[in-house]
């Protein structure tokens, strides 16, 4: 490891400094790499709590396996609450006070949008783990920014394929009014129009995040008479959403498309009230068999008494691809890790993935399949695995979609 002179510099002085040199240079290989990571614990902890775990799963893993670069690895952990102006607060804290080398986290579209514009203004790396909107890598995108799950345009065209096979004519769309719903709602509309010219859309309903009034909305939706519902709630959202929904016989005889709702997360929250027969993406935890999920899941097991849900490999991915990172810089130097994760091939609990060069995506994918109730809980029946690298748009497309530079 080399010594960035200025830092050594004001680390000592006069000719002190060259007596200090050699334990200097000791202490700094010694050194731990900090890793900053803001998330809204406490405002999505269905996600979060699993996510968090799987991420010190990895960041065990990777210590016992003695650390990145001959240094441990160590995360400093900070809560939003899912406000934008907290995280941008942390990240600052973080960056000035507790000297770490990059930020990562991110679960509110909103919240990550505003930590990658931290990133650019201050020219420091940000790992976005979570944020599902395509403008934090294509109309908002920058250079210190990349973003692991797959986003809502890449959700969108995975259920465009199932929707544009059904019958249905007429749609209707309910998704939470801020940043990742109308993205998602944007990428459906777009996405399905291209491929079923013959579609309408009857009705848009837009509540606020966290705040649903299922009643209203549920009676809305059903006054539009659509043949077909397209939903992006999610949490505790969705919960109300499906209850009042059952009650008032909105999803009788309607194929529903949904986002996000196979997700181990928000079906536990659903049990029984869990629905059949929707087409959603998520996370098959129990029923898939591959190599890399089955060593993952079998380590989450052991460590954690539980099941991993889908937050638990986006931690756990997450904190492999900055390990992974690290790796390839040869170094902690921002310039030098934005460099490595261009088009950084990293290892996943689905496979091997890939942060794309022209925009900074991961190729990691979803699993698209149809809910179904087992033994009084929710579970995915009839999933297949979706390659994020198929559903991104080709490099020209892109080069129109995010800025220069």
């Amino acid at each position: 490891m080399t010594i960035d002179r200025r830092r050594f510099l004001a680390a000592a002085s006069g000719g002190a400094a060259l007596v200090a040199a050699p334990s200097l240079l000791r202490a700094q290989a010694a050194a731990t790499i900090r890793i900053g990571e803001i998330n809204s614990y406490t405002a999505q902890p269905a996600f979060l709590k699993p996510y968090r775990q799987g991420w010190e799963l990895a960041l065990e893993q990777v210590n016992a396996a003695g650390g990145v670069l001959g240094r441990k690895v160590e995360t400093l952990f900070r809560d939003d609450a899912g406000k934008p102006e907290d995280a941008v607060r942390h990240a600052g804290d973080l960056l000035n006070a507790e000297k770490v080398d990059l930020i990562a986290g991110g679960y509110l579209s909103n919240v990550g949008l505003a930590i990658a514009d931290f990133a650019a203004q201050n020219k420091r790396l940000y790992a976005a783990s979570e944020p599902l909107s395509d403008a934090l890598v294509w109309s908002k995108g920058n250079r210190y920014t990349f973003r692991l799950r797959p986003s809502t345009y890449m959700q969108a065209a995975m259920l465009v394929e199932e929707a544009a096979k059904l019958k249905a004519r007429k749609w209707a769309l309910v998704a939470p009014n801020y940043e990742y719903g109308q993205s998602a709602v944007k990428w459906f509309k777009t996405l399905l129009k291209q491929a079923r010219p013959d579609v309408e859309f009857v009705a848009e309903q837009y509540p606020a995040l966290g705040r649903i009034d299922a009643g209203a909305t549920v009676q809305a939706l059903e006054a539009a008479k659509p043949e077909a519902i397209f939903n992006v709630t999610f949490s505790a959202d969705l919960t109300n959403l499906v209850r009042q929904g059952n009650t008032r016989g909105l999803f009788e005889g309607r194929d529903v498309v949904s986002m996000l709702t196979g997700e181990p997360e928000y079906l536990d929250a659903l049990g029984g009230e869990a629905p059949e027969g929707w087409i959603v993406t998520g996370y098959p935890h129990a029923d898939l068999a591959t190599p890399e999920h089955v060593r993952f899941r079998d380590a989450y097991m052991a460590k954690y008494k539980d099941y991993p849900r889908l937050g638990s490999v986006v931690g756990f991915d997450t904190m492999n691809s900055i390990a992974a990172a690290l790796a390839r810089a040869g170094s902690t130097d921002t310039e030098k890790l934005v460099a490595a994760m261009e088009g950084l091939k990293f290892p996943s609990a689905f496979g091997a993935a890939e942060y794309r060069a022209i925009d900074h995506q991961s190729t990691l994918g979803a699993f698209v399949g149809r809910t179904a109730l087992k033994d009084g809980k929710g579970v995915m029946v009839g999933w297949r695995y979706c390659d994020g690298a198929r559903y991104l748009p080709s490099d020209d497309v892109v080069k129109t979609l995010r800025p220069a530079g």
